[in-house]
């Protein structure tokens, strides 16, 4: 650490002329910031408490108009918050092959779920053979009964693995179905458009094509992905920007991204990665580096508060919430990403502002990488003053 100082000492003037060129992406800005300072800021006032404790492995979480949450927890049950109460009995348990990172992943509820009571989860599934599959369902409410049914299948049968399977469900602003989809540990899936694996989705909501996608008669929205995990709009400007897990094992460390997403834009995997820079290939906004893993998982902006503006994104193995400010007139110019609640509340699977302006965390300490304390795994709530 001590030559490392030094290094960065001896070239602040160049560091300076860097920083004055804020064009530049901020891997570059690495080069001369110690990750220990560049990832050093305070935190704001905020307050803190457990809303709902004791879940087993949650994965996403959406608000109803009328004040419910709703939260997938990955071994196949939705569960739904009521009142400040937990209801004991699942709005509805799916048959799910919970495994590695599979199960039941992502959740959104239809933005006009007070009327058509409409809700879309994703989810690993076996088949008949034993053969692991993906699956995006359209569940729906029972007026009677209070329980989810099954409405519509609206994808089937995209390749799916122990790992790899994406699962991020949101919809964007312009009311489409947005569905991130991994390799399924399969990398040259990723390149090619006639699969769905390493994918970004697009759909409406009824499962049909938009007209308005990149390739025609394709859900394809974007390609070149490992494992997106996390889908987040940029308010005023409907920027779509995704968090992804970067290369492990054999296939070299870290660079974990933040990538600003495009309709029919090519993000490189495999044949990219990091600082590497390929014609026709989007290199990211921001990646990890070479010496830090981030495993980025949820991620969403910041609309109040002294956060307003900034990207959110939570970290499993970097047991983090990440904050990065975003240029709202430059998609590709970054702030310096700073490093919040480190190892508070070990691995953090999402990050959800709640229509009180709120922040929600969902731990992530039983999925089996972690080490669960007696009252995980919890979601948390945080009030930034």
């Amino acid at each position: 650490m001590a030559a490392r100082k030094q290094r960065v000492s001896v070239g602040s003037n160049v560091c300076n002329r860097m920083k004055i060129l804020r064009s530049l992406a901020i891997g570059v800005l690495v080069a001369c910031t110690p990750v220990s300072d560049q990832l050093a800021a305070p935190t704001p006032e905020f307050s803190i408490d457990v809303l709902i404790k004791g879940l087993d492995t949650p994965w996403a979480i959406d608000f109803a108009p009328d004040g419910r949450i709703f939260i997938t927890e990955r071994g196949g049950r939705i569960r739904v918050l009521e009142r400040g109460h937990l209801r004991p009995d699942p709005w509805m348990t799916l048959d799910v092959a919970s495994s590695g990172e599979a199960g039941l992943l992502g959740l959104a509820l239809d933005p006009r779920f007070a009327q058509n009571f409409f809700l879309y989860v994703a989810y690993t599934y076996r088949t008949a053979s034993g053969k692991m599959q993906n699956r995006l369902v359209r569940l729906r409410e029972d007026a009677k009964s209070g329980k989810g049914q099954l409405d519509k299948v609206l994808i089937d049968n995209v390749a799916a693995a122990n790992n790899h399977d994406g699962g991020r469900v949101k919809f964007g602003p312009d009311g489409k179905l947005y569905w991130s989809m991994g390799d399924a540990q399969e990398s040259p899936r990723a390149q090619n458009l006639s699969s769905l694996n390493g994918k970004i989705l697009r759909l409406n909501p009824d499962g049909s094509i938009p007209k308005d996608n990149p390739f025609a008669n394709s859900y394809v929205y974007s390609y070149g992905h490992r494992n997106p995990q996390g889908l987040a709009w940029q308010r005023k400007t409907g920027r779509l920007y995704a968090t992804e897990h970067g290369p492990s094992g054999f296939q070299g460390c870290c660079r974990d991204e933040v990538n600003f997403i495009e309709p029919g834009k090519n993000y490189g995997w495999p044949e990219v990665r990091g600082d590497e820079t390929r014609e026709g290939m989007i290199p990211s906004v921001i990646h990890a580096g070479t010496s830090e893993t981030w495993a980025p998982a949820g991620a969403s902006f910041a609309t109040r508060g002294p956060w307003a503006g900034s990207l959110l994104f939570t970290g499993l193995r970097g047991q983090t919430l990440y904050r990065l400010p975003l240029d709202p007139n430059d998609p590709r110019k970054a702030g310096l990403l700073e490093r919040h609640f480190y190892r508070r509340f070990g691995r953090l699977r999402d990050v959800v502002e709640g229509p009180d302006g709120n922040l929600y965390l969902l731990t992530s300490n039983r999925d089996g990488r972690g080490s669960p304390v007696e009252d995980d795994d919890r979601i948390i709530r945080i009030n930034l003053k």
